[in-house]
């Protein structure tokens, strides 16, 4: 399946366990035990007991606990059992976008537009978690980001400047290549990582018609005839082809290529923002040695990222104690909470609150991607925040590109026929 905000370091946890998090200061609770839900991620965890243990220090009402399910397609599954069956603790955190619009919010989930916090929302969240105007959620942590990840010593010894469009990004791994490195590293070992020039090249398609997710959704464009849509494609095809790629693509390892990325082995890796944390724990020596820029596109004038926005906290429409829930979310979306999450585990992006700057600890790369934020029309949300289309073999129909085995043209067929099945499972009009 498609990848969706579900980090590289997520568990395989065969189901849910409970921790008690309970902070010193909590008095005991007079409002009981209230039970947080979140994925089994490492970094998740760690910033998520964080978040509870200040929660708790910070008033005497409630205590709280944190859950873990596990990721993927198996927490899919334990996420709408629960809720079919009326078992969901008081407060979860799931995807936002496509998955989310999948859980029925309007029948599941608690509205929360009139809460406190949705006036500081930055604009461009409220859409990925609401259903007919009313909003079921609220940012969890920062966002993440698809672009490429580069190394800045090679950059300064060949004196290379970061690319505004895909032309110049050839041209810079082709000079990499040519000083001896991988020009752009590729890790089909870990499959969902074939698909991040295609992904990542949401804002470009968007930039030149904007109205691609909405045509998309209703079957009236798709990435075969939509001619700059199919471009990705052609650029899978370009690199690996093309000789740009390091030799042992087809089995490299995520952990590896950022191996190679860190050492200066390579120069380019396309992949999440989040590839930070990997960085840290293995190579903290190098972090800034590694810099992160948005994958160009034709135009220079447009050049901007594709964002992943956060997965959302939501309430259940059962939820048996609703004020500990609400006051323990407008906690998470405060400066206070997200310190205290980044604690824990430094954010991978801008926040999606309106007054809530990043750490000033955080990495380079990750502070430099405020500029695009910053910047009007330099951020689009990925086509999962925009459109509930998606085909789950994206990125085992890349693999077969990227080796080879077809061609651009065919992948991108095969990809809209993928779609096409998903997108009549989900009884869409157009299909």
């Amino acid at each position: 399946m498609l990848f969706s905000r579900r980090t590289f370091l997520a568990g395989a946890g065969a189901g849910a366990s409970v921790v008690a998090i309970t902070g010193c200061g909590s008095g005991g609770g007079s409002g009981g035990e209230v039970t947080f839900l979140v994925d089994n991620d490492p970094n998740n965890v760690v910033a998520t007991e964080l978040l509870i243990e200040a929660f708790n220090d910070s008033q005497a009402d409630y205590v709280f606990t944190m859950e873990t399910r596990p990721g993927g397609t198996e927490g899919d599954n334990l996420i709408k059992t629960r809720l079919s069956t009326q078992d969901m603790p008081d407060v979860f955190s799931y995807n936002s976008g496509s998955l989310f619009q999948a859980i029925r919010p309007a029948q599941n989930l608690l509205d929360l537009s009139d809460q406190p916090w949705v006036s500081r929302v930055a604009e461009v969240y409220p859409p990925s978690v609401s259903v007919e105007g009313a909003i079921y959620g609220a940012p969890h942590g920062g966002s993440n980001s698809g672009g490429i990840w580069y190394h800045k010593p090679t950059y300064e010894e060949l004196g290379l400047e970061v690319p505004l469009t895909w032309d110049d990004f050839i041209a810079n791994a082709e000079a990499a290549k040519s000083a001896g490195k991988h020009g752009i590293i590729q890790s089909y070992g870990d499959t969902y990582t074939s698909q991040f020039l295609v992904l990542a090249d949401f804002h470009n398609v968007a930039a030149v018609n904007p109205d691609f997710a909405e045509q998309y959704t209703a079957n009236e464009v798709g990435f075969a005839d939509d001619p700059t849509a199919f471009k990705a494609f052609e650029h899978v095809e370009q690199v690996t082809q093309g000789g740009l790629v390091n030799e042992d693509y087809v089995s490299t390892t995520l952990e590896q290529a950022l191996a190679y990325l860190a050492g200066g082995e390579g120069a380019h890796y396309p992949f999440f923002s989040s590839g930070m944390a990997e960085i840290k724990a293995t190579h903290a020596d190098k972090v800034e040695d590694v810099g992160f820029f948005a994958l160009p596109g034709d135009d220079p004038e447009t050049n901007g990222l594709t964002v992943w926005l956060p997965n959302g906290i939501y309430i259940p429409s059962t939820a048996e104690n609703q004020d500990a829930a609400t006051a323990f979310i407008e906690f998470a979306v405060s400066a206070e909470g997200l310190a205290a999450m980044a604690e824990g585990a430094q954010p991978t992006g801008p926040y999606m609150l309106t007054d809530v700057e990043l750490p000033e600890d955080v990495p380079t790369a990750i502070a430099d991607l405020q500029t695009y934020f910053d910047t009007d029309g330099a951020t689009t949300p990925a086509l999962e925040f925009s459109s509930p289309v998606k085909g789950p073999n994206l990125e085992n129909i890349l693999i077969e590109l990227g080796t080879g085995s077809i061609d651009a043209r065919t992948a991108a067929e095969r990809y809209d026929q993928d779609v096409e099945k998903q997108a009549q499972q989900l009884g869409l009009e157009g299909w």
